[in-house]
Formats: C-alpha cells, sequence, structure tokens
C-alpha cells in the first residue's frame, strides 16, 4: 500500500533526487476521489533546495490493482502528456516518471497539481446555477483543437504507435475483441457492433485524439477550465471520436437537453471547435462517434464490473458501475432504432 510509512519515505527519496534538492519533507499524502482506472494522490512537499526550493503541490498517479485491456501504461501516458504540455495543451505538467518498481511496487509518475473540481455532477450542477456552461464548452472546444492539431505526421509522435486500419474499424476490431473476451453475452452490444461495422464512415483523418474527453476529465475552478485530465486512452483516431464522446448522452450526468456535456448546446462547443481548428464538424459522423461511445462505455462497464466480480479488486465504485450497462444499453438501441428494420431486411 502506497498509505504506509516506508512506502512514502521511498517516495521522497525518489522526488528529493528528481527534484535536485539535498532533501525534501511531506506535506501531505492523500488518494483523492475518482480515478476508477488509475490512482492518484495529492502530495504536497518541501524541497529544501534546489531548483524546486519551497513547497510544491504534486500529484502522484499509478496503477489500480488492475487495469483495463485498452489502457496505456504509465509510462506511455507521461510520455503522451509530456507531448501535449509541450504543445500548449492546457495540462498539468507532467514532471518525474518512476519506473523502478522498488519504490512503490509499480511505475509511477508525478505532475504538478491543478486546482479545481473534476466530479461530473458537481459541474453539471454548477454550470446550471451559475450560468456559465456556453464559456466553458467554448474553452473545452477551443483546446480540443489545439489538441486535434497535432497530426499524424507531425515531427516526435513516433512513439505513441500506428493504426493498422482507419480509426473506426480499428475501434470496432478492439471492441469485438472485448465483447468476445467479456463473461456474459451481450445481445445489445453485438447488435449495436454489427450496425456500427455497416455504417462506418468512408473518410476519416487521424489526429491526436484524448479518447476520454468528457465531463469528468477536466478540471474546473470558480467557472474557468484549468487543465484536461486522464490521458492513458489518448491515441490517434478521427477528430469525430473526441467530439462525439463528450456529446455523448452517457457524460451528461442527467442533464440531457445540454448535449455537450451536460452544460451547454453542442452548436456552441461546434462553433468553438470550428473556429480554432478551421475545420467543419460532421453531424453525420459525429453521431456514428456517438453511437460508438455508448457501445465502448457499455463494454467498459462490464469490465469495471468484472474487476470487482471476477479479479477481487475491492471498490464499492466498480461494483456499481456494473450496474448502468442496462440502461447504456437501452440508449444504444434506441439511438439505433430507425435502421433495426432495414438491416433486419438486408440481412
Amino acid at each position: 500500500m502506497i498509505e504506509d510509512q516506508a512506502t512514502q519515505d521511498r517516495v521522497v527519496r525518489f522526488l528529493a533526487s528528481a527534484a535536485s534538492s539535498t532533501g525534501a519533507e511531506l506535506l501531505c499524502f492523500e488518494m483523492l476521489r475518482g480515478g476508477a482506472v488509475q490512482l492518484n494522490y495529492r502530495i504536497d512537499v518541501h524541497f529544501f533546495d534546489g531548483p524546486f526550493a519551497g513547497i510544491q503541490e504534486l500529484v502522484l498517479r499509478t496503477d489500480s490493482a488492475s487495469k483495463l485491456v485498452e489502457s496505456r501504461g504509465r509510462s506511455e501516458e507521461f510520455r503522451i502528456q509530456r507531448f501535449v504540455y509541450e504543445a500548449g495543451v492546457r495540462v498539468a505538467e507532467p514532471l518525474w516518471l518512476c519506473e523502478d518498481t522498488r519504490v512503490i511496487g509499480k511505475d509511477f509518475y508525478i505532475m504538478r497539481w491543478i486546482p479545481g473540481s473534476a466530479w461530473g455532477p458537481e459541474i453539471v450542477a454548477y454550470a446550471a446555477q451559475e450560468k456559465c456552461g456556453d464559456a466553458i464548452v467554448s474553452a473545452l472546444g477551443s483546446e480540443l483543437a489545439r489538441l486535434h492539431a497535432v497530426s499524424f505526421n507531425t515531427p516526435g509522435t513516433e512513439f505513441i504507435g500506428a493504426l493498422d486500419n482507419s480509426p473506426s474499424r480499428y475501434r470496432l476490431s478492439e471492441a469485438q475483441d472485448a465483447i468476445a473476451d467479456l463473461s456474459v453475452a451481450q445481445p445489445v452490444l453485438e447488435w449495436g457492433l454489427r450496425w456500427l461495422y455497416r455504417t462506418a464512415p468512408a473518410h476519416e483523418v487521424l489526429v491526436l485524439a484524448h479518447r476520454d474527453f468528457r465531463t469528468g476529465n477536466y478540471m474546473l475552478s470558480d467557472g474557468k477550465l484549468t487543465g484536461l485530465l486522464d490521458w492513458e486512452f489518448s491515441g490517434w483516431s478521427d477528430p469525430h471520436e473526441d467530439i462525439g464522446w463528450f456529446c455523448a448522452r452517457c457524460w451528461r450526468f442527467g442533464r440531457d437537453n445540454c448535449e455537450a456535456g451536460g452544460i451547454a448546446f453542442r452548436e456552441i462547443f461546434y462553433r468553438a471547435y470550428e473556429e480554432r481548428s478551421r475545420h467543419q464538424v460532421d453531424s453525420e459522423k459525429v453521431f456514428w462517434w456517438e453511437v460508438f461511445a455508448h457501445l465502448r462505455w457499455a463494454i467498459i462497464a462490464i469490465q469495471q464490473g468484472e474487476r470487482f466480480s471476477r479479479d477481487g479488486e475491492s471498490s464499492l465504485d466498480l461494483a456499481l458501475t456494473n450496474r448502468c450497462v442496462a440502461e447504456i444499453s437501452y440508449e444504444l438501441l434506441g439511438m439505433i432504432a430507425p435502421s433495426v428494420s432495414q438491416m433486419a431486411a438486408s440481412g
């Protein structure tokens, strides 16, 4: 456990060395809420000297007891976050990566603390009460466009890897494998997968996508965007995957009339994105990726539940996540219902 004193002492020694300080004192070490896939700890450290001398507010990010198949390791995530930070995207500055498992028993990295809340229901309620949703989604649209300016041919991105197919076909192949690995048959998801295969976009482009861009994965402080979080799923994709994921109903936290993350109308989000990117949003592609978002989220929800029931990871959040699969599946069927009779007729 990271919470034990001996482990924390090793963390402090690592930090002192990484910060080129002769010593350091730990002032705060507490687990942060959220982080269903990874663990995050707030750590305040007083460095005695060196370039980071003084009190530094930091976050330690590391693996949970079990992980999702499509989640990147901490080393890859650190490198991607470092790259997008240097590209000017609003993220916490990643400082140091530790791959020495003798410190806490697994890889971790350290980034700067950024203020605010990322709790989805809280953000949705705040945006409604303060009537600031338009400004928030405008900032998010602009930030997403900045990220999507990183194309497949951008120098220095070779470490991210490549796709062996179009983004939609590649993601569908991943989803098909994931459904096949689930412990219980999921006919609704298989039906949704079939619809997605038959209606996949014909023309796509490759940009660096966040792939979990949603309310709940950005920090908000006093109505201002302070940073984008959780880069473990990021990789090459069509830009509409991020737009569709952000607008999917499953991430509106009950405020369904506000299609952009539960906080504003999607047209405002689209406009900010288009103004920054100089590329027009294709609403048909967004819809396809929204359908995919529900399929993917249902798969992840089942996988999260299996981390609890099958892998023995003690977490009420994981157990409860599996409870939303029926609701997601119902939404998925509703989205593709107009096409169901046509698909059945054509075999």
